[in-house]
């Protein structure tokens, strides 16, 4: 049974979920399908994956009930306008073939694009839940002072920030600066975009308790508190990360992973203070 996370506001999302970030649009309704047979009922996606339609078809074809399957989108970095923030929504529902989403992100904060104006989108973004279409408002990729400056000039919390974390980069001060607003914090790339998979530390604790490197990494995740969402395209590794609430590390190993951290140059992903894609 995957637990659930409480959220500020009210509301809760399970801790567990299955990620597509480059899942081929193409190949997303049958992997989204096949992670929904498989018991997960939470699925990420993104304006930026071009894959929502994908997502939109699986949940549909599944036969689940549209409220046991926990969805989220992000907003794509050419959006930030608020007029594109609400239209891109509109696009989104469509995509997915839904009345209603339950968690959209500001995908990265762009500081650097848009005169450094992202509060303005914050608070469209915030607008949108107001209207009855979205459930949940958040931020993925939000810095410190990021945070504080959404918080502070809006008085609006996100719900969640997503942002790079994994034992590489355990992100630390973006965790604590989240945890102190009362964030949530969900980790993408929680196995460092594969580089942590194979360290010996890794692999010591998987043999002795003859489980896969990826599960352990993905426990250490939950038991951090965090919310993740690992991607595969394969079925066997899809159930395998499911598999992770029938064991538990001890506080040794716990540590032992926890000084793997490289800190600043253990980041696989960019800077969100200087990432500017548009």
């Amino acid at each position: 049974m995957i637990p659930n996370v409480q959220l500020n506001d009210g509301t809760a999302i399970p801790q567990l979920g299955f990620g597509t970030f480059l899942v081929p649009p193409e190949q997303t309704a049958q992997t989204v399908g096949e992670a929904l047979r498989l018991g997960y009922r939470h699925i990420d996606t993104a304006q930026g994956y071009a894959n929502e339609e994908g997502v939109g078809r699986a949940i549909a074809e599944s036969g689940i009930p549209r409220d046991e399957v926990y969805v989220t989108s992000k907003l794509d970095n050419g959006n930030h306008r608020p007029d594109d923030v609400r239209r891109s929504f509109d696009e989104t529902l469509r995509k997915l073939g839904v009345e209603r989403l339950d968690l959209f992100l500001i995908h990265w904060p762009v500081p650097m694009l848009y005169d450094g104006d992202y509060v303005s989108t914050w608070k469209a973004m915030a607008e949108l839940v107001e209207g009855g279409r979205l459930t949940s408002v958040g931020v993925s990729n939000f810095e410190p002072a990021h945070l504080d400056r959404v918080v502070g000039e809006t008085g609006v919390v996100p719900a969640v920030n997503q942002i790079e974390a994994h034992p590489y980069f355990p992100n630390d001060t973006a965790r604590a600066a989240s945890h102190a607003h009362g964030i949530a914090v969900e980790a993408w790339g929680p196995l460092g975009q594969g580089a942590v998979l194979d360290d010996p530390v890794i692999t010591k604790i998987a043999e002795a308790r003859s489980r896969a490197n990826s599960q352990v990494i993905l426990r250490w995740h939950i038991q951090r508190g965090d919310i993740v969402f690992p991607k595969s395209t394969h079925r066997e590794r899809m159930a395998e990360n499911l598999a992770l609430f029938d064991f538990a590390l001890s506080a040794d190993e716990v540590a032992a992973i926890d000084g793997l951290s490289q800190g600043e140059a253990g980041r696989v992903g960019p800077h969100p203070d200087t990432f500017d894609l548009h």
